[in-house]
């Protein structure tokens, strides 16, 4: 069930390049070992115009990519801390991107919480 969001802050007003969405779903689901049509990623853009950090003026290069990740359980300790640095590494890949600039946010685990057409992951 892992559903990943990618957004990229990107120089001016681009969009996503064309099958980055796919690329990304179809290295996370190799990487997280989900079946075909079980990784679900969603890719979007933030205008650097829209994006800051505190005292300091980025360069193109320097733009950060967010990857939020839900999972039914994400793992924990040194199993989180392995698949951070491998989701780090496919996605700065995918999106042509340093690995400094890729920021990963593990959101709550999904069982319990989220239904897929109406049924709750258990």
């Amino acid at each position: 069930m892992p559903i990943v969001d990618v957004q990229l802050v990107v120089p001016g007003t681009e969009g996503v390049t064309s099958g980055l969405a796919q690329a990304v779903a179809d290295a996370l689901g190799h990487l997280l070992a989900s079946p075909p049509g079980r990784t679900w990623v969603r890719a979007s853009t933030l205008p650097a115009a829209n994006y800051a950090e505190n005292g300091a003026r980025l360069a193109p290069d320097d733009l950060p990519v967010f990857v939020t990740l839900l999972l039914a359980a994400p793992p924990e300790g040194e199993a989180r801390v392995t698949q951070a640095a491998r989701i780090t590494t496919v996605v700065a890949l995918a999106v042509g991107r340093d690995q400094s600039n890729v920021h990963i946010e593990y959101a709550a685990p999904g069982t319990g919480r989220m239904t897929f057409g109406g049924v709750l992951v258990q």
